[in-house]
């Protein structure tokens, strides 16, 4: 089989296509023939050698995968040869084959394809922890969305209003995203590269505040969101997308009652009947049609370095796919 693995950190051009047998699944282990990867930050995170843990090599990325099962360990209970399924793991999805503990896939419905079923693992399961499960938010609340035309972006607009949010505020830096957060489902976009954003923001909640936003910039962007809370307000970290680290006083928290908790998936991963839980219900609201997901581009696998390029360049729309 073909996988992409890098035996350094770097660039883009440190992924390398190679060669090797196909695995026998043992024990709970399912193989799956990969029919689609999904492409996330984290994998250039992963090659940069910059992810939140560290990085063995050699390494071969890839978080989300959907295909078919096509072999089984010896007890393996829930998952049948030949059933469509998605899976989120920890690395090793960047192949044509892989070997995926049999509590970590979950069945396609009817009417969802691979693309789709591939661009929910990541995204769709941090929009939806983000805000249910560490921003506790509730019926009528209001919330703050950064990077509203992104990948978690997109489905965090979508999900709140799912969730009886009252006042959705997005932020993004063009009209073009401004507009397709508009369009998802935010009551109100603004533009967060314009000096005072931070004040647009308490102007639309007549002062109040928000009592929960989504924070992945790090830096000043921290520091102005933090201003925007209401009391009682909830800020999750779920990144540092400009690389700029920030200092925070914790007594500052005190006066409003404010809480700042930080969001990694993969701890996620480990709460097995609520990751296989939340991403069914996530996959019936694709189902239904009350989330929309955007899929920007499908590749094939050997254009990896590629697809890393265009991922990081901010340029892209949507979810990026990689075909074996």
């Amino acid at each position: 089989m073909k996988s992409i693995q890098f035996t350094q950190y770097g660039g883009p051009e440190v992924l390398q296509m190679i060669e090797s047998d196909i695995p026998k699944p043992t024990g709970r282990q399912v193989l799956i023939e990969v029919k689609a990867i999904g492409v996330n930050y984290a994998d250039t995170a992963r090659r940069e050698g910059k992810y939140v843990v560290p990085t063995p090599l050699p390494f071969v990325p890839g978080t989300e995968v959907a295909g078919t099962v096509c072999e089984v360990g010896e007890e393996v209970t829930s998952v049948q040869i030949g059933q469509r399924v998605v899976a989120l793991i920890e690395a090793g999805g960047y192949t044509e084959y892989t070997l995926v503990d049999e509590r970590s896939v979950i069945s396609l419905p009817d009417g969802l394809d691979f693309y789709q079923a591939v661009a929910l693992p990541v995204q769709g399961l941090s929009a939806y922890h983000i805000l249910k499960t560490m921003g506790r938010l509730e019926e009528g609340e209001t919330v703050l969305i950064h990077a509203a035309a992104g990948g978690v972006g997109t489905v965090s607009v979508q999900l709140a209003r799912i969730f009886g949010a009252g006042n959705i505020i997005a932020t993004a830096s063009t009209e073009e995203k401004r507009a397709l957060a508009r369009q998802l489902g935010a009551h109100v976009a603004i533009d967060y590269t314009k000096e005072g954003w931070n004040n647009e923001v308490l102007a639309a909640t007549d002062g109040k505040g928000v009592d929960v936003a989504l924070e992945m910039a790090g830096g000043d962007i921290f520091q102005q969101t933090l201003q925007c809370l209401a009391p009682f307000g909830r800020l999750v970290v779920y990144g540092v997308a400009s690389g700029q680290f920030t200092k925070m006083t914790p007594s500052l928290l005190m006066g409003k009652n404010l809480s700042v908790i930080g969001f990694f998936l993969p701890q996620m991963m480990r709460k097995q009947a609520l990751y296989q839980q939340s991403l069914q219900e996530m996959l019936h609201y694709v189902q239904t049609g009350r989330i929309q997901l955007t899929i920007g581009g499908v590749y094939p696998l050997e254009q990896a370095a590629d697809v890393h390029r265009l991922l990081q360049s901010r340029q892209t729309h949507g979810k990026l796919v990689l075909v074996p």
